[in-house]
Parts: structure tokens; sequence; C-alpha cells
């Protein structure tokens, strides 16, 4: 999105990159600017958020925000010398729209009594008493969404799944493979034998290695050598599909520290969880917003990988 000389872009909170600079962003305003202390700021939520920062035309991050799944708008913070330029507004459209495209029927936020005019100008009425939070007061807002007709919200959909407990996820991937074409990519630091483990998922595994001739599937595994020992059917598989089923291991320090997982398929989806370990996430049929940063990440470390040699072993 660009709007005067500054522009809006998805931040991805895995990425170490992404992640310090939404912080820098927040301490310069919340912490050193408004006194917020750092424990209440650094809340523990940003990783089950979408994140957006903006940039001015030099690449330099000027402000940023984020939308929990609890369909609240928090962390709204821009620089002191770009106040007043449209960046806040950018920021705020780019996170309603997002909610509408979820399909949410309203959105909230706790806005500082000072902003209350910002987010009244964006659509929001406040409601109930004026609140302390971090020693600032605040008041209650929300602001009512009503579902998009016709084309426009076929345009703005983005097949959402829901993703927060083992079930939903273990249905979220197998739909996200059922749709998969010729071409696919997962990053898995752990490789359970809860995930991609399954019959119904195994079976979509191997008909997308089957398709034709530019079928690909791409493995980043942390620790292929676990999987193998665990007899993992995921291995099993790629033994009987090298050619197209391969698998390769992040060696530098920054890859292999890298905690979450996902998967991308060729029409758009994916499926993220934040903590490899931890069936809680995010995910969507068709949504290149977020998709096309993850697949960004998996093709700069799949360059950076090697091989997993121990599977050769076996002569795999």
């Amino acid at each position: 999105m660009r709007l005067q000389d500054f522009s809006v872009e998805v931040a991805d909170w895995s990425r170490e990159r992404d992640r310090d600079t939404l912080l820098d962003i927040r301490r310069q305003v919340f912490i050193d600017e408004q006194g917020v202390p750092e424990a209440r700021e650094r809340d523990g939520l940003d990783a089950d958020c979408w994140h957006v920062l903006a940039r001015d035309d030099s690449g330099r991050p000027i402000g940023c925000a984020r939308l929990g799944g609890d369909h609240k708008i928090g962390r709204m913070a821009v620089l002191r010398d770009w106040r007043g330029k449209g960046v806040g507004v950018a920021l705020l459209r780019e996170l309603i729209g997002r909610a509408r495209a979820q399909g949410w029927p309203e959105v909230t936020l706790a806005a500082q009594v000072s902003a209350i005019g910002f987010y009244e100008r964006g659509g929001f009425n406040a409601h109930g008493e004026v609140f302390d939070d971090a020693g600032l007061p605040h008041r209650a807002m929300r602001l009512t969404l009503p579902p998009p007709a016709g084309d426009a919200a076929a345009e703005r959909d983005i097949g959402a799944l829901p993703a927060s407990h083992r079930g939903e996820t273990a249905a979220a991937r197998l739909q996200l493979l059922s749709e998969t074409r010729h071409r696919l990519a997962i990053y898995a630091p752990l490789l359970d034998n809860d995930s991609y483990a399954g019959t119904g998922e195994l079976a979509q595994l191997r008909r997308i290695a089957v398709s034709g001739r530019c079928a690909q599937i791409r493995i980043l595994l942390h620790d292929p050598a676990a999987a193998l020992r665990n007899d993992h059917r995921l291995i099993a598989l790629a033994q009987r599909l090298p050619s197209a089923l391969q698998i390769r291991t992040p060696t530098e320090e920054a890859d292999l520290a890298y905690a979450s997982a996902y998967l991308l398929n060729d029409v758009g989806g994916y499926l993220f969880l934040p903590e490899a370990d931890r069936p809680q996430g995010r995910a969507a049929r068709h949504d290149r917003v977020v998709h096309a940063p993850l697949q960004q990440h998996f093709d700069e470390v799949w360059e950076r990988a090697e091989h997993a040699s121990m599977l050769h072993t076996l002569d795999i």
C-alpha cells in the first residue's frame, strides 16, 4: 500500500528483524516517551497478532500497529516527527481491512483519552467509563464492520481457517494439503508424529508428489535425524519419492534459532504456528499478503541449507 511519502507493509513477528523493528518503535513511543513500564508494554500477545509496519521513503521504520485474534487493535505507535501526516490513518485502515477480510463483525480497542478523536474520525465509538492502563487514562471503543456485499466480499475473503487448538490445526493442515496443486513448502523445526503422519495427510502428500513433471515438495527440518530415528512416516514417503520430495537442513545459527513452523501451498494458502511445539496459530486458504513474506523466508533459508545427508546413508 502506498500513501504520500511512506508505505505500509505486513511485518512477521516470527522474524527477528521484523520483531526488533516493531519493538524499537514501541520502545520509543510507549516506554521512552509515555513512561509505560517495559513489562506492561511487552505483554506476550504479539506472537498471536497480525502486525503492520510503516516506513518512510528511505526505508526507515516510522510506525506500527497490531491486530489480535480477539478482534482487538493495539500497539498503535507513530514516531513523533511523523504524527499528523496520515501514518496512523494508514495503519488503522490496514488493520480494519484485515478484520473485514476475516469476516469479523467488529473490532475493538482501548484508546488513550487524548486519541479518542482520532479513532472517532475512523468510525469508532467510545463506550464505558474512563479507566487507567499503565498510568494513562483510556476508554474502550468499538467499530462495527457490516459484511461486504457481492463481489467485494469475494475479493477480500482470504478463506480464514481456525487453528486455535490441535484438532483445528490438523484440519487446517489437511485442507491446505488437499488444495495444493503441484508445489508445497514445509518448514518444521520439530516433526512430531501428529504432523504430516496421518493417513489423509500422507495420501495428499503422495498425490502432490506424483501430480506431474512440475511436482515439488520442499521440506526444511532442523533435525531430520530425529525424524529418521522415530520412523516418521513422512521420511518413509521421502524414501519412495526422492525426486519430488526433497529435505534440507538449515546450518546457520540464525536459521536454527527460528522457532516457528509453517506450511505454504501454491494457491496462496498457509498455516503458521508461531511456536512449532504448540498447535496454535493462524491459517488461510488464499492470503497472498501473509503468504508472500513466508515464502520469501523459506526460499532464503532453503538456499543456505544443506541436503539432509543422513538420509542418503540409507540410499534414500
